[in-house]
């Protein structure tokens, strides 16, 4: 059985970018060349996308293999196949990763004992409803990448300075 995704490299430092290309070979299995490109939302990073096939997991094993470079902006996604449902990961630098079920129609699927901690969170003053769904559904994950998605020649860019 297998399954097919996409793996969106939003920002990398240069230096960074041939350990993607290690890493995601590893768990492919095969040489793997991604044909990066400048990221204007972020002057001095790289850009990448890579359509990949492999058994479902296989994005689980690529954002596992990613996330532990703290520069390094990016999302892989797994469409749902008869086995298993699908799957998106995001990951910042800011927010580390984030992880979603999706269904066949790339709707995230939220497990009910996380709908109902959220509820108990928000019952005891804890947070407010609002927020804590929004972070289900990773809402704050697409707020920060949502500038490096549409980043390309052409698109309008809103640029993030690097505060010192």
């Amino acid at each position: 059985m297998t399954t097919r995704g996409v793996l969106f490299v939003h920002s990398a430092p240069r230096a960074l970018c041939p350990h993607v290309e290690w890493a995601v070979a590893g768990v492919l299995g095969g040489r793997v060349a991604l044909d990066w490109i400048k990221q204007p939302a972020s002057p001095g990073t790289w850009r990448a996308e890579f359509s990949w096939q492999g058994e479902p997991g296989t994005a689980s094993k690529l954002a596992s293999a990613l996330r532990g470079w703290h520069m390094l902006r990016f999302e892989v996604t797994a469409d749902p196949c008869a086995a298993a449902e699908g799957e998106r990961y995001s990951s910042t630098p800011e927010l580390g990763i984030f992880h979603a079920v999706t269904g066949m129609h790339g709707d995230i699927l939220i497990p009910e004992d996380r709908l109902r901690a959220a509820m108990s969170r928000s019952a005891r003053g804890e947070s407010d409803l609002e927020a804590e769904i929004a972070r289900l559904l990773g809402k704050p994950w697409d707020d920060e990448l949502e500038p490096f998605r549409y980043a390309g020649e052409g698109a309008p860019v809103r640029w993030l300075h690097q505060v010192v």
